[in-house]
């Protein structure tokens, strides 16, 4: 509901935050020196608002300057309510001079600010750029701002053009009293002072962009005027200074003549024309004071002059005449006649009580007045001086000052207790802290420009000091040094009062024409007033006004208001009843959130034991003219309870047929850091006013339930309605206004960058902002309450765009910024956005965006139990905090909470409403996805485990969210190492895509943590299949060496007695790694693999020892070769189908062999592995005689049944090269000839390595004999085609193999000679010499089986030997030899046949 607001203001001072205020100090010397017996003006201040002030899409919107002077020095500070304006403050200081009252006047012309000052001796101008000139464009979207003083240090004020020195007068003493200055059309730049000789003297500069000169005149009357001017008291006759002398000045300009007005010692006011140079008018203003004689004889000291212009009463001057004990106001019109004369004309006049007029402003309508009371004390009021009742002020409720004494509760620290009320953000000004704390270190040393928490630091550490230093004694007891705290704190905190009161000195007050926005303008600060509240108007006026008012605003019926007055009347007496003590025994329920109503009726208990004035008595007397109680509280009530229906605020400021240029001003208005904390301020003050209100209206309810029927005309009904609701109603008003006040009182923290990292993290998790706005944050006065961060970030933005989306009408954007209107909405909005009882939940969450985490878990504390909306939100919030402090399983059991509120809360349903995951179906479900994401970022899988278990159960007949949710389970138990609660999680999983998504994963993670007992344990019910195709699979597509997949598999298969399996496994490892891992690494490998195949089918029935030969798959000559395209880049045609090969255990056998004989290859040639993987058992023979295995060449041959003779050829070939070959191929022999099994032949003499090569052949002769002694005579044509001479031990064995045979060789290698020889020798043999040399059992006999000779051969050999002439001696030999043999023949083949 809108607030009602009442004719009353309050002020809420805009306090600095920052420890100093930067001023830029100016010093102006005119080279002049201190006047004789200087005068001392008092300190005053003023103020100038822009003319588009009050304009919404004006540069200078809500934008002022005010200055104060004192002494020597003008401290000028240009403010904006809507963005911050840098270089804003500066100090200029006159040498020798006084700055005079009404000394400073500032005037706005299209392209400039001017500020015209004078002093008791010089006149000044400043020429300061108009900040409509300022900015290049007219949209400006900073949030900060150059000041119009910002480039002050470049005028040069001491030039002519910019300085006057006042012209002395001869015979004249003193200084002007007064002045009044002003700019007139021509944009010259008059200066009026009062003479002190009587008379104005007026200085006139030319325009700043001009040449010219000084002019001075003066405006004096004739002493014959004088004379005629009739008696004059004897008073002021008698004194020095003169009848005319002015008090106070004030011009106007007015039609192209500047008209100055003089108040007079002599009670006149005199008009005078500055054009004509002439008095136009004077009129006497004791003529409009009643009783006025004994004041005619008193010369006049601190009369005043204010005028005011507005269109429609055209030019009034109010007049205060200062006269004791009865002070009065005359407002006067000027009225023009004919021929140039004017007449005033009485409008009204006012009095005022009150004693010290420091300043008043005349208005259109009203007068405002700032007095001094007796005892220093501000008073404020204001009156519509044409329309008001009895003539009665209207109140203005000035702050208070700070409490003389803290009240320090028994289980409170005095430190603490201190600091928080020194450090408060409405107490004490940062000035005042620091100057106390300066003289309260006597000034060892300077304070430079210290941070809030710094100050704090600074304070604490120089009051401990102070004390430590006065203790004289080693020990005390704790409440000695409780006392001694006590007394140490107070004293600085006296410290600080004095200071505060001293910067709480009113010098003058402002209000704007534009905004009719009010200011008092104090010496330390400056202070608004906003309009009050009717509620709190009631509560916080003073008795007489209660007592005379009749009616209130808060309701129209004249009864019910009676009622309401009456019972604040009651109410304020139980408030002057309540004791220090009980006040603190409230704060203290409130704070630990125990029910007001129990601490309400102990307050009574103590009230009506110690009501020693009989406050209850006449509490009961008032009570009893209350007609109808009910329908009073009832209003208070309704007055006081901020709900509202619907949430307040939109989406944004974007509310359609806006402007841009009207957007952008939207975005800044109310802005800047002073209207930040000016706004929060005064709901921390409306909190304060109303939670006292609605304490004191509990303690009444109380006590009309205890007095019953005596004072209720309606008897039990009433007391029943009062019990049942409007008690519970006010204690539930009183806790939420506590709530307010503590949120408003309340620092933000500093927030580390990890924080804001992991913050924003989560966010973007929970899809609630993209930022958090913490640079923003940088604009604002540090330290913020947590209500100015809320207000700053994301409530005023709501709040403006509510207040202006109400303003359709096409003017909204020309629209005037009332201040009195515009402020106490926006008050009245933001209180609502911060109040509890309401949907909205924007408070909580910014300070979860902003990491306040420690302030939102107190604000959830707070409102835990009697905030009956959001419940399930703040649980939420509660588990954000937690979950940034670390505490994950409190954090859990808040969102545990939240849940069951999801589809009713608002907040609730944004947090789900944003989730684009189909899979989940209901809220509540969506809801659970969010947090589950936000502890999987956090990192805390046991939680996410714990919620989704929960969730599943709420997941019953949503098959998809069951799925997913079992996943999630799945992959945080296995991250967590619990393999068997993932393999489980993985069996429930309903949906079989995302099982086998699983069981991958888990196949996968485990092999690479080499968990593989867990991994092939696992029963894999209904899921044996996809196991092994999975790790098929992967051992399949992987690096051989890098995965263990192949061994796993084996273990897999073996683990299960599948033996086959097992087998084929291991037989598809051994190929993969022949073909792809060519290294000796890799031919090892391969050898164990056969092996391990091998034992797998030796394990089964012979009949089923087989597999199924494994597809070598694609094999690539070159890596990085596409599998899908060939070297053109077309793509490859489909693998033609092979038939299937089935390897029994020989196959095995022999693959084994063959790689068995290339690892011996690799281990004793390692260059020779890379080309041994893929050789053939042909090839591998060469390669393993080339490196010298012979042995191992041997077995390869007769395992795949090859010949021979390559073994016989490649070792004959070595023994050659050894016979022939130095040293060095000596000593390489002896490496292959260790590789090779020699027969172990005892031989004494130390042989060669080519010795034991002959002998290796030799043995290799005897070991592997063939058919026809093909081995031989491989061996020997070896030896003979290169040349080589026979062993004896070769020639002699082959002889007794196949002589033929070797006498062709001797032929075929043109031996002769040996070919000769050994035909002799056979024939030998066959006649019965040496036969058992040539393997004959028995030589020639008529008896012995048939005998031989290979004629062919020995035909070519006579043949050859007959061609030559050398040889004719072994020709014949071989003839006659071959006669004596045929000789025999003839003789034994006779014999043979005559025995037949």
């Amino acid at each position: 509901m809108a607030a009602v607001l009442e004719r009353s203001f309050i002020e809420i001072c805009g306090f600095e935050r920052e420890t100093l205020l930067r001023f830029r100090e100016v010093t102006v010397n005119l080279g002049l020196n201190a006047l004789p017996g200087g005068v001392k003006f008092p300190d005053s201040a003023g103020a100038f608002h822009y003319e588009e002030s009050g304009k919404l899409l004006s540069v200078t919107s809500n934008r002022f300057i005010h200055w104060s002077t004192s002494g020597d020095t003008v401290q000028l500070v240009e403010q904006s309510l809507d963005t911050n304006l840098l270089n804003n403050a500066v100090k200029v200081r006159f040498t020798h001079c006084t700055v005079l009252p009404g000394g400073v006047n500032i005037q706005e012309t299209l392209n400039n600010v001017i500020i015209l000052i004078s002093t008791n001796q010089s006149v000044h101008r400043l020429v300061l750029p108009h900040p409509t000139r300022m900015y290049r464009s007219e949209l400006v979207t900073e949030l900060h701002m150059q000041s119009i003083f910002t480039d002050v240090g470049k005028l040069s004020l001491q030039d002519p053009s910019h300085s006057a020195i006042i012209p002395s007068t001869v015979g004249q003493t003193g200084s002007p009293g007064t002045s009044a200055a002003w700019l007139n059309h021509k944009g010259e730049a008059h200066y009026a002072l009062a003479s002190p000789a009587g008379g104005i003297m007026v200085i006139t500069l030319p325009p700043h962009d001009t040449q010219g000169s000084v002019s001075v005149v003066e405006l004096k009357r004739s002493s014959m005027m004088q004379r005629l001017s009739g008696w004059m008291p004897s008073a002021i006759r008698g004194e020095q200074s003169p009848a005319d002398l002015a008090l106070s000045l004030v011009v106007r300009e007015l039609e192209e003549d500047s008209f100055i007005f003089a108040l007079c010692q002599d009670h006149k006011l005199r008009m005078w024309s500055f054009r004509e140079q002439a008095c136009l008018l004077e009129a006497d203003m004791l003529e409009y004071m009643p009783a006025c004689k004994g004041v005619k004889r008193l010369a006049g000291q601190g009369h005043r002059l204010r005028l005011t212009f507005c269109a429609t009463t055209g030019l009034c001057v109010a007049v205060y005449l200062a006269v004791p004990q009865r002070g009065q106001f005359i407002v006067l019109q000027l009225v023009g006649t004919d021929n140039n004369r004017y007449s005033l004309e009485h409008i009204s006049s006012l009095f005022s009580t009150q004693e010290t007029l420091v300043d008043f402003t005349l208005t259109s309508t009203d007068i405002w007045g700032l007095w001094v009371d007796d005892s220093n004390s501000t008073v404020v009021k204001y009156i519509n001086f044409e329309h008001n009742t009895a003539g009665q002020w209207n109140q203005v409720f000035v702050q208070p000052p700070p409490e003389d004494e803290v009240h320090i509760g028994m289980d409170q620290d005095p430190r603490e207790t201190y600091l928080e009320v020194l450090f408060s953000p409405l107490r004490f000004t940062a000035s005042a802290i620091v100057k106390a704390l300066q003289i309260y270190r006597r000034g060892s040393e300077r304070i430079t420009d210290l941070s809030w928490e710094s100050l704090k630091k600074e304070v604490t550490v120089a009051v401990e000091s102070e004390l430590q230093s006065s203790v004289t004694e080693f020990e005390f007891s704790q409440e000695e040094y409780r006392q001694l705290q006590v007394e140490f704190w107070s004293k600085f905190y006296a410290c600080c009062l004095q200071y505060q009161e001293a910067l709480a000195m009113p010098l003058g007050l402002t209000v704007s024409t534009h905004t009719s926005m009010v200011c008092l303008l104090k010496k330390g600060f400056v202070s608004f007033l906003l309009p009050c509240f009717a509620v709190d108007h009631l509560y916080l006026s003073c008795d007489e006004y209660v007592v005379s008012e009749d009616e209130t605003p808060v309701t129209e019926d004249p009864e019910v208001g009676r009622d309401v007055l009456q019972l604040v009347q009651c109410l304020r007496l139980v408030s002057d009843a309540v004791s220090g003590e009980m006040a603190y025994e409230m704060e203290k329920a409130l704070e630990h959130v125990e029910s007001p109503e129990r601490t309400a009726e102990l307050i009574l208990e103590n009230m009506l034991s110690n009501d020693n004035d009989n406050v209850i008595e006449d509490i009961q007397n008032k009570l009893q003219d209350i007609r109808n109680p009910m329908a009073a509280m009832m209003v208070l009530l309704r007055e006081m309870d901020l709900e509202t229906d619907s949430e307040v605020g939109g989406e944004g400021l974007i509310v359609p047929g806006q402007t841009l240029n009207m957007r952008i001003s939207l975005s800044q208005l109310y802005g800047s850091s002073s209207a930040v904390s000016l706004v929060c301020q005064a709901v921390c003050h409306m909190a304060m006013t109303r939670a006292l209100f609605c304490r004191d209206l509990l303690i009444l309810q109380k006590l009309y339930l205890r007095f019953g029927d005596n004072v209720f005309l309606g008897g039990g009904a009433q007391l029943l309605q009062l019990q049942q609701d409007l008690i519970p109603r006010s204690s539930h008003l009183l806790s939420s206004y506590y709530l307010l006040r503590h949120i408003s009182q309340t620092l933000t923290s500093a927030v580390p960058m990890d924080t804001i990292d992991a913050n924003l993290q989560h966010l973007t998790v929970l899809e609630l902002s993209d930022s958090p706005a913490l640079n923003a944050n940088a604009s604002v006065l540090s330290p913020q309450t947590i209500v100015e961060l809320f207000y700053h970030t994301v409530a005023r933005k709501v709040i403006i765009s509510q207040i202006f989306s109400q303003q359709q009408s096409p003017s909204a954007g020309s629209a005037l910024l009332l201040w009195p209107h515009m402020v106490s909405s926006v008050v009245n909005l933001l209180a609502q956005l911060l109040w509890p009882s309401n949907p909205g939940f924007q408070f909580p969450e910014c300070l979860m965006v902003n990491c306040q985490y420690t302030q939102l878990q107190e604000y959830v504390r707070l409102i835990g139990p009697w905030c009956q909306v959001n419940i399930g939100s703040s649980r939420f919030m509660l588990g954000q905090c937690y979950l940034a402090n670390g505490e994950g399983h409190k954090a859990v059991q808040c969102f545990q909470e939240a849940a069951t509120e999801v589809e009713k809360e608002e907040f609730l349903m944004k947090l789900t409403g944003t989730e684009e995951d189909e899979a989940a179906s209901t809220p509540r479900l969506q809801y659970y996805n969010k947090v589950l994401r936000l502890l999987e970022d956090v990192g805390l899988p046991e939680l996410v485990i714990q919620l989704a278990s929960l969730a599943i159960t709420e997941a019953v007949s949503d098959v998809n969210s069951q799925a997913a949710l079992w996943t999630r389970i799945f992959k945080h138990h296995l991250d967590l190492g619990h393999n068997s609660e993932a393999y489980e999680a993985l069996t429930q999983n309903p949906d079989s895509s995302m099982q086998l998504d699983c069981l991958r994963q888990l196949v996968v993670v485990l092999c690479e943590r080499s968990q593989l007992q867990d991994l092939v344990q696992f029963s894999y019910v209904n899921l044996h299949d996809e196991v092994v195709s999975i790790i098929e699979s992967r051992a399949r597509g992987l690096d051989l060496l890098a995965h263990n997949y192949y061994e796993l598999l084996y273990a897999f298969h073996i683990n299960r007695h599948n033996y086959r399996k097992a087998g084929t496994v291991m037989f598809e490892f051994g190929m993969r790694l022949g073909r792809e891992v060519r290294t000796h690494l890799g031919l090892q490998k391969q050898v164990n693999c056969y092996l391990a195949a091998l034992n797998c089918l030796r394990l089964i029935r012979p009949e089923y020892a087989w597999i199924v030969q494994p597809t070598s798959g694609a094999v690539y000559e070159r890596p990085g070769v596409s599998p899908k395209r060939n070297s053109d880049g077309d793509f490859a045609s489909e693998p033609v189908k092979r038939q299937v090969d089935i390897l029994e255990l020989k196959d095995l056998e022999k693959e084994y062999m063959l790689a068995r004989s290339r690892l011996t290859l690799a281990q004793h040639h390692p260059p020779s592995a890379a080309i041994a993987g893929s050789a053939s058992a042909v090839e591998m023979v060469a390669l393993l005689v080339q490196t010298g295995l012979f042995d191992c060449a041997l077995c390869l041959c007769q395992s795949f049944k090859l010949t021979l003779t390559s073994v016989f050829e490649g070792l004959a070939f070595k023994c050659i090269k050894l016979q022939y070959g130095g040293e060095e191929s000596q000593n390489e022999a002896w490496s292959w000839l260790a590789a090779n099994q020699l027969s172990s032949v005892v031989n004494t003499k130390e042989s060669s390595a080519t010795d034991e090569a002959w002998r290796l052949l030799a043995s290799y002769l005897d070991r592997y004999p063939s058919a026809n002694g093909q081995h031989h005579r491989c061996v020997i044509s070896k030896l003979l085609s290169h040349g080589v001479p026979l062993p004896d031990w070769l020639v002699k064995s082959y002889k007794g193999v196949d002589a033929a045979a070797l006498l062709r060789l001797y032929l075929n290698y043109d031996l002769l000679d040996a070919a000769a020889e050994l035909v002799m020798e056979y024939v030998d043999a066959l006649l019965g010499r040496g036969h058992q040399y040539f393997g004959i059992e028995r030589p020639l006999s008529a008896t012995s089986a048939l005998v031989w000779l290979p004629y062919t051969s020995i035909d070519q050999l006579l043949q050859a030997l007959n061609e030559t002439q050398t040889n004719t001696s072994i020709y014949n030999k071989v003839r006659d030899k071959l006669d004596d043999y045929h000789k025999l023949v003839d003789q034994t083949s006779r014999r043979r046949l005559l025995t037949r």
